[in-house]
Order: C-alpha cells, then sequence, then structure tokens
C-alpha cells in the first residue's frame, strides 16, 4: 500500500482525495500557491509545499515543481484529480523518470483519448458506436463546407484537443458552417494553442449520458453504471444524476459493455469515463473518454456504495479488483448540484471575493464536497466552483425532494452564487418528468435566468411567510422600554404583503407554538421557533416542512425560496391604500445601444457608421473566458454611432454601438 498521496491539485477535489487517504492511513500532501496559502485544501493536509504564484500556469500546472514537491516530503505517489495535469502525459512521464507513482492510467490510455480524432478512430475500431463525421483535420472553411454538404446539415465543429465547451459549434446552414470554422478555430488557438477542427454530425434533442468505469493491471474492467449529464450550459454541465431516468437495462448494458471494449483497447488501469450522446430513440454514440476522476463521480458512489478514489489508489498499489461485474447494483437515486461563484442574473459572470457567511446544509441523505470555508476567499485565479452538493434518495423524487430543501437551506453571503437557479431546475415541471435534453436550459431559459420564470408551486409560502415574520417584528417592537405613556400602541394584525405590485391582504396571530395566518380565506398554522436575525426561517405550515433565507431589506423583506428570490414589502392597509396611487417611473429604453453583455475583450467590429442593418446580422463579436460570442441586431435599424474599438477591453454593459 501506498504511505505518502500529494495532490497535484487544489479546492473540493484535493479535500476529496484527502478525506479518503486518512480514512485509509496514508499520509497526505498538498500544493498551493500564493492565493491558496490559507485554502482548506492546504488546512487538511498532513504537509503543505509552496509551488508558485496564484497564476496556475506558473504554479499548479509546472509539473518541475509538483515533481520536487513529491521528492521533497518523500510522497510516493500522486493523484491529479481533474483539470490541471490529470489528463497531462507529460507529467506522467516526468513522474515515472522520478519513480514516483501516479494514481491513474497509463501514457498510451491518456495520450490517445486526450484527442478526439485519434479516440473517435479507436473506438470505432473497438466496435463502440460513434457519430458520422469526418475523422481527419478540417484544413480550412471551404473544405468544412463540403464535409457538411455530405454528412448534412445540423453539424458540430469541435477543436480536437477541446473540452470544457470551448472550440465547439452548431452549424445548421453554410453561413453558420463558415462563421462557425472560423471561431470554433480561435477558441481552440486561445484555449488549447493547437487549431485543429474535425466536424461530425450533429445529433438533435440528444442526451449527455455517460459510464463510469474501473480497471486494474490485472486484466478486470467493470462498468459501474451511468450518469445522467444533460442538464448542461453551454456544453458545461450543470446537475448529474445517477441512474439516468431515460435508460433501460438493456441499452444500460450495451453502453457498459462497449465502454469496457474501448477501455481494453487501450490498456486502461484506473477509474474512467466514457460519454455517450443518446438520441430520443435511445440509439447512442461516443463522444469522448475522460481518463481521470470526474467532477460527478459522488453520484455513482452513492449509488453502487463504492469510493472510487480508494479503488483508484489500491489499483495504483497494483491491488487486484475485488469486484465481479455482478457485484455491481445500482441501488436509489443521487443528485448533484454544482454551486459556482456567479451570477445568474448577470448572464452567470463570475463573482469574486470573501465568504463573509457560509452554511453548508446537514442532514440525511445529503454530502456536501466544498473547498472552502466561512471567510475564505474565491479567488479570480481559479475554477468559481464553491461546493458540489449531492444528495441520495430511495427514488428520484425523493432525491429531488432532498436537493430541493438542501438549496433552500445552502446559506452563502459575500458573493453572488447560482443556487436560485440550480433550485429553479429542480422544481422545473419538465426537469420532474425528466424529459431532458442538452438543449433543456437553452429551451427553458432563452433570454436569460430571472426569478419570474421560477414555476412557483406553493406561491403563498412567500407570502405568508412574509407576513409572519415581520408579525414578529411587530410584536417585539411594540415592547420597547422606555416609550412615552399613551404612545405604546399594541401590534396590529392586519397586513398587506406588496410583491412586484401586486397586494395581498393577509392577517396573522402569534401562538405558543408560532404562527396563525390567514390568507385567501385559507388557513395556516406555522410551527416555528424562529428568531429575528437568524437567516433560515425553518418551520411547518400544514404539516408540511419548509426552510426559506429571510434577510431584512430598507423597504420589507428578501425571501428565498426554491429558485426563486423575492422581494416583499409589508404594510398597514392604510399605506397600502396610498401605495396604489402612486406612479411608477418608466424604465430608460435601451434598445437603441448594444451593450456588452460581459467584461471581455472586443475581437471583432462588423459594422461601420451609417450602415444598415437586419435583424439577425451579426454586429460584434466579444471574447469573454476564451469564448468568443457574436452579438447580433435583434431588430432592424440604421448604425449611428460606434462607440468602442476593435481590440477594446469592455466593462459589463458599455456602449459599443448605437441606432439611430
Amino acid at each position: 500500500m501506498l504511505t505518502k498521496i500529494l495532490v497535484a491539485n487544489r479546492g473540493e477535489i484535493a479535500c476529496r482525495v484527502f478525506t479518503t487517504a486518512k480514512k485509509m492511513g496514508i499520509a497526505t500532501v498538498a500544493v498551493y500557491s500564493d492565493a491558496d496559502q490559507d485554502a482548506l485544501h492546504v488546512q487538511m493536509a498532513d504537509e503543505a509545499v509552496y509551488i508558485g504564484p496564484s497564476v496556475s500556469a506558473q504554479s499548479y500546472l509546472v509539473i518541475e515543481n509538483i515533481v520536487q514537491a513529491c521528492l521533497d516530503t518523500g510522497a510516493d505517489a500522486v493523484h491529479p484529480g481533474y483539470g490541471f495535469l490529470s489528463e497531462n502525459s507529460d507529467f506522467r512521464d516526468a513522474l515515472d523518470r522520478a519513480g514516483i507513482i501516479f494514481i491513474g492510467p497509463g501514457k498510451h490510455a491518456i495520450q490517445s483519448m486526450g484527442d478526439k480524432i485519434t479516440s473517435k478512430l479507436i473506438a470505432e475500431k473497438a466496435g463502440v458506436s460513434t457519430i458520422p463525421g469526418y475523422t481527419d483535420v478540417v484544413r480550412d472553411a471551404q473544405h468544412a463546407l463540403k464535409i457538411s454538404a455530405g454528412i448534412g446539415y445540423p453539424v458540430m465543429l469541435k477543436a480536437s484537443a477541446g473540452g470544457g465547451g470551448k472550440g465547439m459549434r452548431v452549424a445548421w446552414n453554410e453561413t453558420e458552417c463558415r462563421d462557425g470554422f472560423e471561431k470554433a478555430t480561435n477558441e481552440a488557438r486561445s484555449s488549447f494553442g493547437d487549431t485543429r477542427i474535425f466536424l461530425e454530425k450533429y445529433i438533435q434533442q440528444p442526451r449527455h449520458i455517460e459510464i463510469q468505469i474501473i480497471a486494474d493491471g490485472h486484466g478486470t474492467v467493470l462498468y459501474l453504471g451511468e450518469r445522467e449529464c444533460s442538464i448542461q450550459r453551454r456544453h458545461q454541465k450543470v446537475i448529474e444524476e445517477a441512474p439516468s431516468p431515460f435508460l433501460d437495462e438493456t441499452t444500460r448494458q450495451k453502453m457498459g459493455e462497449q465502454s469496457c471494449a474501448l477501455a481494453i483497447a487501450v490498456d486502461y488501469q484506473s477509474a474512467g469515463t466514457v460519454e455517450f450522446i443518446a438520441d430520443a430513440d435511445m440509439n447512442f454514440y461516443f463522444l469522448e473518454m475522460n481518463t481521470r476522476l470526474q467532477v460527478e463521480h459522488p453520484v455513482t458512489e452513492l449509488v453502487t456504495g463504492q469510493d472510487l478514489v480508494e479503488l483508484m489508489i489500491r489499483i495504483a498499489a497494483g491491488e487486484k479488483l475485488s469486484l465481479r461485474q455482478e457485484d455491481i447494483r445500482l441501488t436509489g437515486w443521487a443528485m448533484e448540484s454544482r454551486i459556482y461563484a456567479e451570477d445568474p442574473f448577470r448572464n452567470f459572470l463570475p463573482s469574486t471575493g470573501r465568504l463573509v457567511k457560509y452554511s453548508p446544509p446537514k442532514g440525511e441523505g445529503i454530502r456536501v464536497d466544498t473547498g472552502v470555508y466561512e471567510g475564505g476567499e474565491v479567488s479570480m485565479f481559479y475554477d468559481p466552483m464553491i461546493a458540489k452538493l449531492i444528495t441520495y434518495g430511495k427514488d428520484r423524487r425523493h432525491a429531488i425532494d432532498r436537493m430541493v430543501s438542501a438549496l433552500d437551506r445552502y446559506y452563502i453571503r459575500g458573493v453572488n452564487h447560482n443556487i436560485s437557479f440550480l433550485n429553479a431546475l429542480m422544481v422545473h415541471p419538465r426537469f420532474l418528468k425528466g424529459t431532458l435534453t442538452t438543449n433543456f436550459i437553452a429551451d427553458e431559459f432563452p433570454d436569460g435566468f430571472n426569478t419570474d420564470l421560477v414555476v412557483q408551486q406553493d406561491p403563498e409560502i412567500i407570502v405568508i411567510v412574509a407576513a409572519a415574520v415581520h408579525q414578529l417584528h411587530s410584536e417585539r417592537t411594540s415592547l420597547l422600554s422606555d416609550q412615552m405613556a399613551g404612545y405604546a400602541m399594541p401590534a396590529p394584525n392586519q397586513w398587506v404583503v406588496s410583491i412586484n405590485n401586486q397586494q395581498h391582504v393577509v392577517s396573522v396571530d402569534l401562538t405558543e407554538r408560532g404562527y396563525w395566518v390567514d390568507y385567501s380565506e385559507n388557513d395556516y398554522e406555522i410551527i416555528s421557533d424562529w428568531s429575528i436575525g437568524e437567516p433560515l426561517f425553518e418551520a411547518t405550515i400544514n404539516g408540511d416542512m419548509i426552510a426559506l433565507q429571510v434577510e431584512s431589506v430598507a423597504n420589507g423583506y428578501r425571501l428565498i425560496y426554491r429558485g426563486a428570490e423575492i422581494c416583499a414589502q409589508v404594510i398597514k392597509p392604510s399605506a397600502a391604500a396610498l401605495m396604489s396611487h402612486m406612479l411608477y417611473k418608466e424604465p430608460t429604453d435601451m434598445s437603441k445601444f448594444l451593450l456588452s453583455p460581459m467584461p471581455g475583450l472586443l475581437v471583432k467590429l462588423s459594422v461601420t457608421t451609417g450602415q444598415e442593418v437586419k435583424e439577425g446580422e451579426e454586429l460584434a463579436v466579444v471574447e469573454a473566458m476564451k469564448m468568443e460570442n457574436s452579438l447580433r441586431a435583434v431588430q432592424d435599424g440604421i448604425v449611428a454611432k460606434i462607440s468602442a474599438a476593435q481590440g477594446d477591453s469592455l466593462v459589463v454593459d458599455q456602449i459599443i454601438v448605437e441606432f439611430e
């Protein structure tokens, strides 16, 4: 068995590996940059080694620094986690030369599966179902048009060295194919330093399903069921679950057996994932193989009862798997939501800063994999993931219900986060039915996310809780000492809750166990011991458990519940009558401006002053986080003024073009 493991990574995945290593009695070593000197993974490890500046290219991606850290600490093995050097064959070579064990597959598997063109050719030879397409390098845009005509639109252009959604474009016609080839090539150059593009048939209404495999060095290759990863935003996964609500046992077995065949073809040893795309008729096609641990591995662990990190460590130590395929049973259901420091109300722009308040949910069937803590910092230098929230239940609906409740209880302040968006997905009727595709988010939120789009199954909850909270505030105010004689007034119990200019009449009475609320000709018994100032309002309402996040704001309360973030003003009926006569100023008309939707670089300006443009015509291209974003006209118009120049660095909402 290994004696000391260095994790060549940071954040939640480093913490995750340390947890298993400590359970196995193995010493641990962390590496850290300037930005991570106080990080949680550094605190968890037995030893920690400084490896360089905050920029990952000068620290976590410097192979020599990682190898030296192993030599200095006597670490006999390295777990790479995911990202950074996890699929870098040069890193594997360097460790081999130093006599350090790499907890992962061999160099051949990493290299062959890391190239999308090579991996597809190997998959075809191994008998794995693949998408029709052109598996050689596309020479130029004209070549792409010729290939696409033969395959038939729509087509997908992909960077051969791609990943994370970068260097990918869907084309539905010749114009989009030519434009997509240029953008995919630019993104591939920027992100990977490799401009090779290949092309394949685009599967419409696809589902993204992946198979977890595990293989040792003694000839045992097993599949541990599937994960449904169809809920994606811009090709990046948001929610994952195991098993898939789509597959039947026959298809699961076929996908599993083909995944094992591919693993055997490249002499795979360790945990790995084979990703497929499936159409509505349950035909499935190979996408790629990830030669590392996946972000979403916890859902597989929960439904199989296997610790994948422990299996990886034992395989790397030369042990033979004690499992057989018939030992693998999928029991119950698991869901995973990725908690990111980003603002879903501002096109998911990353958010950085200090976690002023951080309180993850706890309880039966809840697991939180995180690399942060209250008072810690979400740095601008790395992935904005705060945590992975995983829930387990006896069936899919049970796992969803636990996830919804856990998201309601996840309290984060100091940075923006996507919890409301995740909960809005969870309670969406289409998600509940399991009718998923990779286009789900684009279909259901085509113009971005706002809480007006959240499907509220119990809209009265917000109203009655706002009234109950205000009643308690009012009761406390009425009991203040030193009030002038004759001016102390009992707290009223009649209120009007104003939400989005809609008024709701509510009456509230305090009881020994909480509140009794009358609203819309219905009675609600709220049982709660909530105290003013607590961020979570936890209660049972007519017997049902609920949890809301409640904050006092300037003119009332901000309540967060199941994806909705709502500001409610609670006032007396007399004040409500006056409010109904108030005039509201019309918002400024911004339809005559093209604004930058995000901070980024203006890499292309496609129009000139005086030019007439048509709806849908490209106006500009903004590059942000190595992704090119084409900005197009939403209506016909004439360019009156150009307010930015190609090459300018833009801020959010900066004016680029003004129309007459």
